[in-house]
């Protein structure tokens, strides 16, 4: 297992609505103060916050599947499509952007959190798709829970989510002192955001640790198990695992 982390200041930065929304930005764009820029086909992964309300006005987007994941508070969407709709904790709104299609968002607190994760397809095949908008509620997607350890199924076997792009999702919860298990494909990238607490990751007496808000990257060259640890405080992960490469062109000229 090898892991790359990233602190809150090697992450990017962006605020909308004159600073209302801000965002931490573990996959930025070019030029916003992320070090990472894309893993596979996971091409971008903003954290937003607002203590109250922030909006982001119409704006189109092309090819991506862009997933919206609420944390806590409402998010609510309108588009081109005449769509409007609010979702709130634990909710999914998901853009097919296709051909093309412009959409709006609000955030509605006190204290509210989501993340934006864009998925890159073959943006070739993409483009000749029609547009479409999705929106999946909290108790839609599956839930293990065990042992003082909870972990939802966002993206992957089980969840209602479709998307063309190849990846897997999980939002995993832990108690003081409690591990999860996962196994690491040859091949493949997890993605894991520390949401909550700190822990560490370990493998076959191997152990690093992590921190609140750190943002890494695990890989390995055979199938590993591994296992995520919380330390002496609740731990709140998010994992996201895609291919480490993708066999299509990659064309990112249009959001």
């Amino acid at each position: 297992m090898r892991i790359r982390l990233y602190t809150p200041a090697m992450q990017g930065k962006g605020k909308f609505d004159g600073g209302n929304i801000m965002e931490q930005k573990p996959i930025g764009f070019p030029g916003e103060g992320s070090v990472i820029n894309r893993v596979g086909p996971l091409y971008y992964w903003a954290w937003a916050q607002t203590p109250k309300e922030g909006y982001i006005p119409p704006h189109p987007h092309y090819g991506f599947e862009i997933m919206t994941y609420v944390l806590q508070g409402t998010a609510e969407h309108g588009d081109s499509l005449g769509t409007r709709s609010m979702v709130g904790e634990g909710g999914v709104q998901v853009i097919k952007a296709g051909s093309g299609v412009s959409h709006e968002e609000r955030f509605f607190g006190p204290d509210m959190e989501a993340f934006q994760i864009w998925f890159e397809p073959d943006l070739k095949l993409e483009a000749k798709k029609q547009p479409a908008y999705e929106q999946y509620a909290h108790d839609e997607f599956p839930v293990k829970e065990q042992n003082g350890i909870r972990a939802k199924q966002i993206l992957g076997e089980g969840s209602p989510i479709k998307l063309t792009a190849d990846a897997r999702m999980w939002d995993v919860e832990l108690e003081p002192g409690r591990a999860y298990g996962h196994v690491l494909n040859k091949g493949a990238t997890l993605a894991a955001l520390a949401v909550r607490g700190a822990g560490s990751w370990k493998e076959e007496g191997h152990e690093e640790a992590f921190h609140e808000r750190d943002f890494m990257l695990l890989t390995s060259d055979r199938e590993a198990e591994i296992s995520l640890h919380a330390g002496k405080e609740p731990v709140r992960m998010i994992l996201i695992e895609v291919p480490e490469r993708v066999q299509y062109a990659l064309l990112p000229k249009k959001y």
